[in-house]
Protein backbone atom coordinates (compact mmCIF):
# COMPACT_ATOMS: atom_id res chain seq x y z
CA UNK A 1 0.00 0.00 0.00
CA UNK A 2 1.03 3.36 -0.79
CA UNK A 3 0.98 5.08 2.77
CA UNK A 4 1.64 6.98 2.81
CA UNK A 5 4.29 14.08 9.68
CA UNK A 6 4.24 13.90 13.51
CA UNK A 7 1.61 15.01 15.32
CA UNK A 8 -1.68 14.13 16.92
CA UNK A 9 -3.92 16.59 15.59
CA UNK A 10 -4.26 17.63 12.12
CA UNK A 11 -6.54 20.59 10.75
CA UNK A 12 -9.21 19.53 8.47
CA UNK A 13 -9.98 22.78 6.03
CA UNK A 14 -12.67 21.21 4.05
CA UNK A 15 -16.49 19.88 4.92
CA UNK A 16 -18.47 18.32 2.19
CA UNK A 17 -17.53 19.90 -0.68
CA UNK A 18 -17.59 23.51 1.22
CA UNK A 19 -15.23 25.41 3.47
CA UNK A 20 -16.28 24.88 7.16
CA UNK A 21 -14.05 25.79 9.25
CA UNK A 22 -11.04 24.21 11.05
CA UNK A 23 -11.81 20.89 13.00
CA UNK A 24 -9.90 19.15 15.19
CA UNK A 25 -9.65 15.33 15.73
CA UNK A 26 -6.92 13.21 17.97
CA UNK A 27 -5.46 10.04 16.13
CA UNK A 28 -7.27 6.92 17.45
CA UNK A 29 -5.73 3.51 17.25
CA UNK A 30 -9.01 1.25 16.78
CA UNK A 31 -9.41 -1.03 19.80
CA UNK A 32 -9.01 -4.12 18.30
CA UNK A 33 -11.12 -7.32 19.80
CA UNK A 34 -10.94 -10.55 18.37
CA UNK A 35 -14.47 -11.25 19.11
CA UNK A 36 -15.58 -8.29 16.99
CA UNK A 37 -14.98 -10.66 13.70
CA UNK A 38 -17.05 -13.41 12.42
CA UNK A 39 -14.70 -15.28 10.83
CA UNK A 40 -15.96 -14.52 7.46
CA UNK A 41 -12.98 -13.01 5.36
CA UNK A 42 -15.55 -11.65 2.91
CA UNK A 43 -15.02 -8.00 2.89
CA UNK A 44 -18.69 -5.82 2.01
CA UNK A 45 -18.03 -2.39 3.02
CA UNK A 46 -19.37 -0.02 0.22
CA UNK A 47 -16.62 1.95 0.05
CA UNK A 48 -13.55 -0.75 -0.16
CA UNK A 49 -15.14 -3.76 -1.64
CA UNK A 50 -13.10 -6.68 -1.76
CA UNK A 51 -14.05 -9.49 -4.85
CA UNK A 52 -11.76 -12.41 -5.66
CA UNK A 53 -10.64 -12.13 -9.28
CA UNK A 54 -11.29 -8.58 -9.38
CA UNK A 55 -8.97 -7.05 -10.83
CA UNK A 56 -8.63 -2.90 -11.45
CA UNK A 57 -5.65 -0.63 -13.05
CA UNK A 58 -5.02 2.50 -12.21
CA UNK A 59 -2.82 4.73 -14.59
CA UNK A 60 -0.27 7.04 -13.66
CA UNK A 61 0.20 10.64 -14.27
CA UNK A 62 2.43 12.17 -15.82
CA UNK A 63 5.01 9.55 -15.63
CA UNK A 64 4.93 5.93 -17.06
CA UNK A 65 3.69 4.27 -13.79
CA UNK A 66 0.96 2.24 -12.75
CA UNK A 67 -0.72 -0.37 -10.63
CA UNK A 68 -2.73 -2.85 -10.37
CA UNK A 69 -5.12 -4.23 -7.92
CA UNK A 70 -5.90 -8.37 -7.77
CA UNK A 71 -8.71 -9.57 -5.51
CA UNK A 72 -6.65 -12.75 -4.73
CA UNK A 73 -8.68 -14.57 -2.06
CA UNK A 74 -8.11 -15.73 1.73
CA UNK A 75 -5.35 -14.61 3.10
CA UNK A 76 -3.19 -15.61 6.58
CA UNK A 77 -5.09 -16.10 10.08
CA UNK A 78 -3.27 -13.04 11.89
CA UNK A 79 -4.18 -12.45 15.61
CA UNK A 80 -6.99 -15.40 14.88
CA UNK A 81 -9.02 -13.79 12.36
CA UNK A 82 -9.32 -14.85 8.37
CA UNK A 83 -8.03 -12.11 6.39
CA UNK A 84 -8.59 -11.73 2.65
CA UNK A 85 -5.76 -10.74 0.40
CA UNK A 86 -5.16 -8.06 -1.91
CA UNK A 87 -2.21 -8.15 -4.75
CA UNK A 88 -1.19 -4.91 -5.31
CA UNK A 89 1.61 -4.57 -8.17
CA UNK A 90 3.38 -1.48 -8.87
CA UNK A 91 4.79 -0.81 -12.90
CA UNK A 92 7.62 1.78 -13.51
CA UNK A 93 8.60 1.81 -17.46
CA UNK A 94 7.58 -1.14 -17.69
CA UNK A 95 8.96 -2.67 -14.98
CA UNK A 96 7.74 -4.52 -12.07
CA UNK A 97 9.02 -2.06 -8.92
CA UNK A 98 6.74 -3.58 -6.13
CA UNK A 99 4.56 -6.30 -5.54
CA UNK A 100 2.57 -6.67 -2.13
CA UNK A 101 0.52 -8.40 -0.51
CA UNK A 102 -2.05 -6.76 1.45
CA UNK A 103 -4.51 -8.56 4.35
CA UNK A 104 -7.85 -7.06 4.98
CA UNK A 105 -10.88 -8.07 7.57
CA UNK A 106 -13.74 -6.87 8.13
CA UNK A 107 -15.31 -6.72 11.33
CA UNK A 108 -19.44 -7.13 12.17
CA UNK A 109 -19.76 -3.37 11.94
CA UNK A 110 -18.48 -3.12 8.59
CA UNK A 111 -15.34 -1.50 9.43
CA UNK A 112 -12.23 -2.85 7.26
CA UNK A 113 -9.21 -3.41 9.04
CA UNK A 114 -5.83 -3.45 7.84
CA UNK A 115 -3.59 -5.91 9.43
CA UNK A 116 -0.26 -5.90 7.42
CA UNK A 117 1.57 -6.78 4.12
CA UNK A 118 4.31 -8.96 3.19
CA UNK A 119 6.19 -6.54 0.26
CA UNK A 120 8.71 -7.31 -2.19
CA UNK A 121 10.80 -4.08 -3.84
CA UNK A 122 12.72 -4.61 -6.79
CA UNK A 123 16.20 -2.82 -7.88
CA UNK A 124 17.23 -2.85 -11.65
CA UNK A 125 20.42 -1.51 -13.54
CA UNK A 126 20.28 1.20 -16.41
CA UNK A 127 19.52 -1.73 -18.61
CA UNK A 128 16.99 -2.92 -16.83
CA UNK A 129 18.04 -6.03 -15.37
CA UNK A 130 17.16 -7.27 -12.07
CA UNK A 131 19.70 -6.90 -9.54
CA UNK A 132 18.42 -7.08 -5.98
CA UNK A 133 15.16 -7.42 -4.13
CA UNK A 134 14.14 -6.08 -0.09
CA UNK A 135 11.43 -6.55 1.57
CA UNK A 136 11.42 -3.00 3.36
CA UNK A 137 7.87 -1.92 4.88
CA UNK A 138 6.42 -5.25 5.31
CA UNK A 139 4.42 -5.68 8.35
CA UNK A 140 2.02 -7.89 10.36
CA UNK A 141 -0.24 -7.35 13.19
CA UNK A 142 1.20 -9.09 16.32
CA UNK A 143 4.47 -9.43 14.96
CA UNK A 144 7.17 -6.98 16.16
CA UNK A 145 3.81 -5.84 18.87
CA UNK A 146 2.48 -3.88 15.78
CA UNK A 147 -1.18 -3.30 15.66
CA UNK A 148 -3.98 -3.46 13.08
CA UNK A 149 -6.08 -0.11 12.08
CA UNK A 150 -8.57 1.25 10.09
CA UNK A 151 -8.52 0.63 5.67
CA UNK A 152 -12.10 2.05 5.70
CA UNK A 153 -14.06 3.07 8.67
CA UNK A 154 -17.91 2.92 9.23
CA UNK A 155 -17.82 6.17 10.72
CA UNK A 156 -17.46 9.12 7.89
CA UNK A 157 -17.51 12.20 10.25
CA UNK A 158 -15.15 14.61 8.94
CA UNK A 159 -12.01 15.00 10.68
CA UNK A 160 -12.10 11.72 11.93
CA UNK A 161 -8.80 10.43 12.20
CA UNK A 162 -7.02 7.41 12.81
CA UNK A 163 -4.27 4.59 12.55
CA UNK A 164 -4.59 2.86 9.57
CA UNK A 165 -1.36 0.90 11.20
CA UNK A 166 0.10 0.77 14.42
CA UNK A 167 3.92 -0.87 13.05
CA UNK A 168 6.68 1.59 14.84
CA UNK A 169 9.61 -1.09 14.42
CA UNK A 170 8.77 -2.25 10.98
CA UNK A 171 8.35 1.67 10.11
CA UNK A 172 4.89 1.16 9.35
CA UNK A 173 2.99 4.44 11.10
CA UNK A 174 0.24 5.80 8.93
CA UNK A 175 -2.82 7.53 9.42
CA UNK A 176 -5.78 8.37 7.76
CA UNK A 177 -8.55 11.27 7.91
CA UNK A 178 -12.03 11.61 6.38
CA UNK A 179 -11.35 14.88 4.66
CA UNK A 180 -13.98 15.46 2.91
CA UNK A 181 -17.37 14.01 0.85
CA UNK A 182 -17.28 14.91 -2.29
CA UNK A 183 -20.62 15.10 -4.20
CA UNK A 184 -19.69 14.52 -7.22
CA UNK A 185 -16.06 13.90 -9.42
CA UNK A 186 -15.26 12.50 -13.08
CA UNK A 187 -12.92 10.06 -12.85
CA UNK A 188 -11.26 9.11 -16.57
CA UNK A 189 -14.63 10.07 -18.01
CA UNK A 190 -16.81 8.02 -15.42
CA UNK A 191 -18.98 10.50 -12.74
CA UNK A 192 -18.93 8.81 -9.29
CA UNK A 193 -21.25 10.76 -6.30
CA UNK A 194 -20.37 11.08 -2.64
CA UNK A 195 -17.08 10.40 -2.88
CA UNK A 196 -15.12 10.07 0.29
CA UNK A 197 -11.58 11.76 0.24
CA UNK A 198 -9.20 10.69 2.94
CA UNK A 199 -5.77 12.49 3.54
CA UNK A 200 -3.34 10.09 4.55
CA UNK A 201 -0.13 11.24 6.43
CA UNK A 202 2.81 9.42 7.98
CA UNK A 203 4.33 9.91 11.87
CA UNK A 204 7.27 9.31 10.41
CA UNK A 205 7.74 11.02 7.61
CA UNK A 206 6.03 15.13 7.82
CA UNK A 207 6.37 14.93 4.39
CA UNK A 208 4.24 12.45 3.35
CA UNK A 209 1.09 13.54 2.16
CA UNK A 210 -1.75 11.96 -0.23
CA UNK A 211 -5.36 11.80 -0.73
CA UNK A 212 -7.53 8.91 -1.62
CA UNK A 213 -11.19 8.80 -3.44
CA UNK A 214 -13.32 6.42 -2.66
CA UNK A 215 -16.82 5.79 -4.58
CA UNK A 216 -19.36 3.62 -3.28
CA UNK A 217 -19.33 -0.32 -4.97
CA UNK A 218 -16.28 0.66 -6.70
CA UNK A 219 -13.32 1.29 -3.90
CA UNK A 220 -10.46 3.20 -4.64
CA UNK A 221 -10.91 5.19 -7.68
CA UNK A 222 -8.22 8.64 -7.59
CA UNK A 223 -4.95 8.91 -5.92
CA UNK A 224 -2.74 11.73 -5.28
CA UNK A 225 0.93 11.13 -3.94
CA UNK A 226 3.00 13.85 -2.67
CA UNK A 227 0.22 17.04 -1.84
CA UNK A 228 2.31 20.11 -0.88
CA UNK A 229 1.37 21.59 2.97
CA UNK A 230 -1.87 23.38 1.56
CA UNK A 231 -3.20 19.92 0.18
CA UNK A 232 -2.88 20.92 -3.72
CA UNK A 233 -0.90 20.27 -6.09
CA UNK A 234 0.20 16.61 -6.00
CA UNK A 235 3.71 15.19 -7.67
CA UNK A 236 1.84 12.11 -8.78
CA UNK A 237 -1.82 11.34 -9.63
CA UNK A 238 -3.63 7.83 -10.33
CA UNK A 239 -7.26 6.89 -11.61
CA UNK A 240 -9.07 4.19 -12.35
CA UNK A 241 -9.00 3.21 -16.11
CA UNK A 242 -11.81 1.79 -17.49
CA UNK A 243 -11.93 0.86 -21.34
CA UNK A 244 -9.35 0.93 -23.39
CA UNK A 245 -7.18 2.64 -20.86
CA UNK A 246 -7.82 -0.15 -18.49
CA UNK A 247 -6.65 -2.68 -21.12
CA UNK A 248 -3.73 -0.92 -22.25
CA UNK A 249 -2.70 -0.85 -18.49
CA UNK A 250 -3.28 -4.57 -17.97
CA UNK A 251 -0.96 -5.24 -20.95
CA UNK A 252 2.33 -3.87 -19.06
CA UNK A 253 4.27 -5.38 -16.92
CA UNK A 254 4.32 -8.61 -17.40
CA UNK A 255 6.87 -9.32 -15.03
CA UNK A 256 5.72 -11.87 -12.23
CA UNK A 257 8.25 -12.81 -9.62
CA UNK A 258 6.74 -13.83 -7.00
CA UNK A 259 4.10 -16.06 -5.22
CA UNK A 260 1.99 -15.65 -2.41
CA UNK A 261 4.13 -16.20 0.80
CA UNK A 262 3.02 -18.95 3.01
CA UNK A 263 -0.11 -18.74 4.76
Amino acid sequence: MEAPMTRRFIWIALASAALAGPAFAETILPAFNSANFSGNPVVTNPYFPVVEGKVQNYAGAPADEQFTFTGWGPGPVILGIKTFTIRDRAIEGGLLVEDTFDYYAQDKQGNVWYFGEDVTNYTYDKNGNLIGTTSSSSWRAGVHGARPGYIMPTDLTIGFNYFQEHAPEDAAVDEGTTFAIVPSMIVSGQTYSNVIKVLETSDLDNHARGFKYYAAGVGLIKEEEGVRPNFKFPRQTFELATGAAAAAAKGKGSLDFRKPPGH
